[in-house]
């Protein structure tokens, strides 16, 4: 630093350096510190650098200050080694928003409180029937462009649709069966028949899947969960007496 009238300054010859990214530390940081407060030797600096690259420096602090800040779900997926855009599709997913997560678990506890309410001579029939569904649904709502606000951006991402896909259906399906085993938790007396979910939410996930690259991802899920539906109701008809319905 030097001794002018006005103050210390940077050195000219560290303001070109600075210019050309050439300045190391600690003088970088003592200048980036005075630069902030000092209009003499940013214009010293304007004048070392060009005006071209002065414009092209003001435009990366623009795009650096405009850039969206990674979120909680983004951030846990970059440290555990997920490729930054990858990160962002996966924490843009509609079915990981607070909202959907927020009505799939008071659906979950609304159902398990009115299985509960039946009492030991209940089944948890409504349970079971519902819980493979949730999943589903969050699979419908992970991609498409009718339902995905991040769809225009997906599309011109470094990576296959089906891939992307793929990728956030695993994502959804594992936020899906954690918030169903946890609202197994409040179903003790039933034992293993109230996890008798899991292989029919898995199953209708695999079949919906496997016609989403005919039928697209949203009718795809919706005809899956439609037969389902109606598989349930078929089964219903045709029991006797109490007995837990066969699918």
């Amino acid at each position: 630093m030097t001794n002018g009238s006005t103050g210390w300054h940077v050195p000219e010859a560290d303001l070109r350096a600075y210019a050309r990214a050439d300045l190391a530390p600690p003088l970088l940081w003592s200048a980036d510190t005075h630069l902030t407060a000092c209009a003499h030797c940013r214009a010293v600096l304007a004048e070392a650098a060009g005006p071209a690259a002065l414009d092209a420096g003001w435009d990366r602090l623009d795009a650096e200050l405009d850039a969206p800040r990674p979120g909680l779900l983004e951030s846990l997926l970059l440290r555990c080694g997920v490729a930054d855009h990858t990160a962002r599709l996966l924490a843009a997913t509609p079915a990981l928003r607070r909202s959907w997560l927020g009505a799939v678990t008071a659906v979950l506890l609304l159902t398990a409180a009115v299985t509960v309410a039946h009492g030991a001579t209940g089944t948890p029939t409504l349970f079971l029937a519902l819980a493979p569904l949730l999943p589903l649904a969050g699979v419908a709502l992970s991609y498409g462009p009718a339902l995905d606000p991040t769809y225009e951006m997906a599309v011109v991402a470094p990576m296959h649709g089906f891939r992307l896909l793929m990728i956030r259906t695993v994502v959804v399906l594992a936020a899906g069966l954690g918030l169903n085993g946890l609202a197994t938790l409040a179903l003790p007396g039933y034992g293993l028949r109230a996890l008798a979910w899991l292989l029919p939410a898995l199953a209708l996930t695999a079949s919906a899947l496997a016609l989403t690259a005919r039928l697209g991802p949203v009718r795809a899920p919706s005809l899956v969960g439609g037969g389902w539906i109606a598989l349930l109701l078929t089964a219903d008809a045709a029991r006797a007496g109490d007995d837990p319905l066969a699918p």
